[in-house]
């Protein structure tokens, strides 16, 4: 075979090209399984019928097709894709995902503004639309029970920095308004270093009623998880605890407490499995219902979200909630609070109960499970986007394709394409495995395996814990001349004797022996495990000797023992 270079591939390409000439590429299997899913469920009819007002009816430009524009949106959950100008690049740059969403390889796939201007032309009612179409796909399929919920939330970074933050009432920067802070004090040019010292007298600097930020005027500046001060918003999810679903998600002011956005979140997925009580009774009126009847009976939170009024309101809801207590400064005054006594003991008695703990353990799984799959790995823990809206339709179809996977990990055994690479990892590596074990059957490797077990445990002798004589003002640090260990330490005596867990066979007086076990004894050579582990044991019983302070075993007792 003759090497080709890259001057003798150069040529003038062809003009026309017939479509069979085409390069092509297999489908990935995950995404082609994904959209078998989708084509089965309808989802394009969904979508076109819902987005068909937003549309001109006759007249216009060819646009970006409803079923293009939310399956390129799944994309960025699959893929971990944030921004949308890294989702029209990752589809323009794969064979598979044009076949995924659909778009031929003579035709241009959407450029971010497109989808971007999509985004802004379909409103928030539809992308709910679409989260709730996938919650009916999960109760077609048995996973959404929607009994047991669990409710928390976590930080988002806004797309906003503090640096641009102004004054709500005069529009000042922060800048100018330290200088005029300045000035009013008696400064009358005053440097930078003037103005740190002086913004680090002041209390309550940065406070969401006298800021905001012209950028995205919903951020609200908050603490995050690691501590630093950013513009950030608040996302809240309500998570079956029988399967892992996102039953709901909202989006709130990051300044906002866990007692005042629980309302909220409660009454959006009690509306959800409402949605889903009802459609199950349209579609099939005579099976069994999937979904529980009776609507969310019992919510799990964490401590945060704990409040008299709040347990109390929860028990108004019909709902029975467990909610742990933080640690109390002192007795508490129930002076006129007769009911809100009784419901704060009621869910205390709860929370304290096996079950109630059980629930909480299974809380910290889940919903935390939910965070790391659509904001860690998800790549949503910073938006790209501003304002509420327009973070929350990402969201909606975000957390949607959270829980369509949790119908393809049912499906394939991956949620991800990630997943679905890692599993063919494992397959190749229990393969090996196997044939591994299939080999060590064979006399001569079960020999070899022994051997190399004993030279491994000899060159790593040095790694392993040796403790000191307690004796050590008596006794001679060193060994004795028949290689035991000294007479003087207290150890010598409880040192233990190994034996041949097989054949049973102890080893003699010196402690420097192995196990006189028979090598041709049927019983100890019953497999190459057993080979291997008794090496291993001789090996170790040599070397973990105890010594008077720390002194090694001779060499040579160390190459007897194997």
């Amino acid at each position: 075979m003759a090497m080709g270079t890259r001057k003798q591939r150069e040529k003038q390409e062809d003009i026309w090209i017939a479509h069979t000439e085409l390069a092509a590429a297999p489908g990935h299997p995950f995404y082609q399984r994904l959209n078998e899913l989708l084509e089965a469920e309808r989802f394009d009819e969904f979508v076109e019928k819902r987005c068909a007002k937003f549309y001109a009816a006759k007249y216009g430009r060819p646009s970006l097709t409803p079923g293009i524009y939310f399956r390129a949106l799944l994309i960025g959950y699959f893929e971990g894709i944030g921004a949308e100008r890294g989702i029209a690049w990752r589809l323009a740059d794969s064979l598979a995902l044009r076949r995924f969403v659909g778009i031929a390889l003579d035709e241009y796939t959407p450029d971010h503004s497109t989808i971007s201007r999509t985004r802004r032309l379909i409103d928030l009612d539809t992308h709910r639309e679409v989260f709730s179409w996938v919650l009916g796909v999960l109760a077609d399929r048995g996973l959404l029970k929607g009994q047991r919920i669990a409710i928390d939330a976590t930080t988002l970074e806004a797309n906003a920095a503090m640096r641009s933050i102004v004054r709500r009432d005069t529009g000042a920067s922060y800048e100018e308004f330290l200088r005029g802070l300045a000035k009013a004090s008696g400064m009358a040019t005053p440097t930078r270093e003037d103005l740190a010292r002086l913004d680090r007298k002041r209390k309550k600097r940065t406070s969401n009623k006298e800021w905001k930020s012209p950028a995205d005027e919903d951020a609200r500046i908050t603490k995050m998880k690691d501590g630093r001060t950013h513009l950030a918003h608040k996302a809240e999810h309500a998570v079956d605890l029988d399967t892992g679903a996102v039953l709901a998600v909202t989006l709130q002011g990051a300044d906002k407490g866990d007692t005042t956005t629980l309302d909220e979140t409660l009454c959006e997925a009690g509306m959800a499995v409402a949605e889903q009580i009802e459609r199950e009774a349209e579609l099939r009126p005579d099976d069994k219902p999937k979904v529980n009847l009776a609507g969310i009976e019992e919510t799990v939170t964490d401590k945060g979200y704990h409040s008299g009024a709040m347990v109390q309101r929860m028990k108004a809801y019909g709902v029975r909630s467990y909610i742990p207590e933080k640690k109390p400064k002192g007795r508490r005054n129930w002076a006129g609070k007769a009911a809100e006594q009784q419901a704060v003991y009621a869910n205390r008695r709860r929370v304290r109960g096996e079950y109630g703990k059980s629930l909480l353990r299974r809380r910290g799984e889940l919903v935390e499970r939910s965070f790391a799959h659509c904001y860690e790995t998800g790549a949503m823990r910073r938006c790209h986007l501003r304002g509420r809206e327009n973070i929350l339709k990402r969201q909606f179809v975000h957390v949607g394709a959270f829980n369509l996977s949790l119908i393809l990990r049912k499906l394939l055994g991956a949620g991800t394409p990630r997943e679905w690479k890692n599993r063919f990892g494992r397959l190749v590596l229990t393969l090996y495995l196997l044939f591994t074990c299939r080999i060590n059957q064979k006399p001569l490797c079960r020999s070899r395996i022994s051997a190399s077990v004993a030279k491994c445990f000899l060159r790593s002798r040095t790694r392993l814990r040796r403790t000191s004589c307690r004796k050590s003002a008596t006794c001679t640090p060193g060994w004795a001349n028949d290689n035991s260990p000294c007479l003087n330490s207290s150890r010598a005596s409880r040192i233990r004797k190994f034996s041949c867990h097989l054949c049973g066979e102890t080893p003699t007086d010196n402690l420097n022996a192995r196990p006189k076990c028979d090598d041709d004894n049927p019983v100890c050579a019953a497999s190459s495990s057993s080979r291997t582990e008794s090496a291993t044991r001789s090996v170790m019983y040599s070397v973990t000797r105890r010594s008077c302070h720390g002194a090694k075993p001779p060499r040579r007792s160390l190459e007897r023992a194997c």
